[in-house]
């Protein structure tokens, strides 16, 4: 019988061990969020979060699945991480050395960038987490209760040591769900408190409507544009252009091979979900320190990073364009996939095999890169200039919507393909008794 559905799940007991190690990890993840840090009043603290909601700190707070709300041992959340991978993919292209431990080195060089990606990430911690602390203790709620409860030097040292080890063990646990569950585990742990954060923001909407601040009208505006960018990330995360290959007729004794025709697959958004996130990471790293601190021209700055501004938001494309690009570059090899379809005796109608292939295959992605750049800006940016107009909380955003459509998608694709691998190894199994019986 063909293992078609989700349904089948419970047929394969590894499978199942994968599922229960992704939503063990996450639970872990989501206890984590509610271990406040020593020191912190927690009403003070939630007073001035409640009154800082569109602002940067509610999207910082969003990506750190509500820990920065509560000044949780996971406040930090998953980005330093994400910011420590960029850094260092940034200078694999310009060092010789890191481009030699990626390409030549093979599994052990890859280990060896993953165990610097996780030095850059301890430091970055640290800056941040002393940025954060320094700024807490000169913060208070709108009532005027300090967030603080014993400043000092003590309280410093506690929160940046507590805040690096969360983030380190959260790194640990995004690894250990790539390794032993289903999916990308840094993905799903920044998927997993988005979620998280959709009954508070639904729960926050239907306040607002109650008491007056949101027409029903509105309400109904908000819920066709969601519905509409939902849509809209489905439809182009299926985007492909499909480029043809022949393949020549070739005889191997008295048989012959080849004459058929397939195609090459290119995704839009053959990104994904990384770009809106490292774009997110960049500036809410430089952000988040000037939001911390009482230097005058940093306060500026902070104000000026404001998501709803302009300048955030021409900077955010911008980064989300390059990124499109640069991540694209990474994961897809016109060259290897050239010299594979020569390899095989394929060509692409029209188009000389070799460099010329890998010249048309360039352009072509170099193309619809740029639609899939145009298209991640505008599901990220877009609803965010309309939805801040009406004091809608970021879990309605693009950006949001963008992750939890994209991550779940790559989730379910990953189980259908294990399904699928699955079924392929029983029928050759089959196969292969039948051909003993003979």
């Amino acid at each position: 019988m063909a293992l078609s559905g989700v349904e089948n799940i419970a047929r394969l007991p590894e499978l199942k061990k994968k599922l229960l190690w992704t939503f063990a990890l996450l639970a872990v993840y989501r206890l984590g969020i509610h271990i406040p840090v020593p020191g912190v009043d927690s009403g003070a603290l939630a007073e001035f979060f409640a009154s800082a909601q569109n602002t940067l700190f509610g999207l910082f707070d969003m990506f750190s699945g509500g820990g920065l709300k509560n000044l949780s041992i996971f406040a930090l959340g998953i980005m330093p991480y994400i910011s420590a991978s960029i850094i260092i993919q940034l200078l694999t292209v310009v060092s010789p050395e890191l481009k030699r431990l990626q390409k030549e080195e093979g599994e052990a060089g890859r280990k060896k960038i993953t165990q610097y990606t996780r030095y850059g990430t301890v430091l970055i911690c640290l800056i941040q987490g002393f940025a954060i602390a320094a700024g807490l203790e000169g913060m208070s709620s709108p009532t005027g209760a300090p967030v603080v409860l014993h400043t000092g030097l003590g309280f410093k040292l506690m929160t940046v040591i507590t805040l690096t080890t969360g983030t380190c063990f959260l790194m640990w646990l995004g690894e250990q769900m790539t390794e032993k569950g289903i999916g990308n585990g840094i993905s799903l742990i920044i998927f997993g408190g988005i979620v998280a954060g959709l009954p508070t923001a639904v729960m926050n909407t239907t306040r607002l409507m109650t008491v007056g601040e949101m027409s029903l009208f509105m309400l109904i505006i908000i819920g066709i544009v969601m519905v509409a960018t939902l849509a809209f990330i489905v439809f182009m995360e299926r985007g492909q252009r499909r480029i043809p290959i022949h393949y020549a007729k070739r005889q191997m004794g008295r048989k012959m091979f080849g004459g058929q025709t397939t195609h090459l697959p290119l995704r839009i958004n053959t990104a994904g979900v990384i770009p809106p996130i490292f774009a997110s990471s960049i500036l809410m790293f430089p952000a988040t320190m000037a939001q911390f601190s009482s230097v005058e021209w940093l306060q500026n700055l902070s104000g000026y990073m404001n998501p709803s501004s302009v300048i955030y938001n021409i900077l955010f494309v911008g980064i989300i364009i390059f990124f499109c690009y640069f991540y694209t570059a990474i994961v897809f090899d016109p060259k290897g996939i050239s010299e594979n379809i020569q390899k095989q005796g394929g060509f692409i109608p029209g188009i000389r095999p070799g460099a010329k292939t890998r010249e048309y295959i360039d352009r072509v992605l170099a193309r619809i890169t740029l639609y899939g750049a145009f298209y991640v800006s505008a599901v990220c940016v877009l609803p965010m200039l309309l939805i801040s107009n009406f004091n809608v909380p970021f879990y309605f955003g693009g950006t949001s919507l963008l992750i939890v459509v994209g991550v779940g998608m790559d989730f379910m694709g990953q189980i259908e393909s294990y399904l699928i691998s699955r079924q392929y190894e029983g029928l050759m199994g089959k196969a292969g008794k039948i051909k003993g019986r003979r």
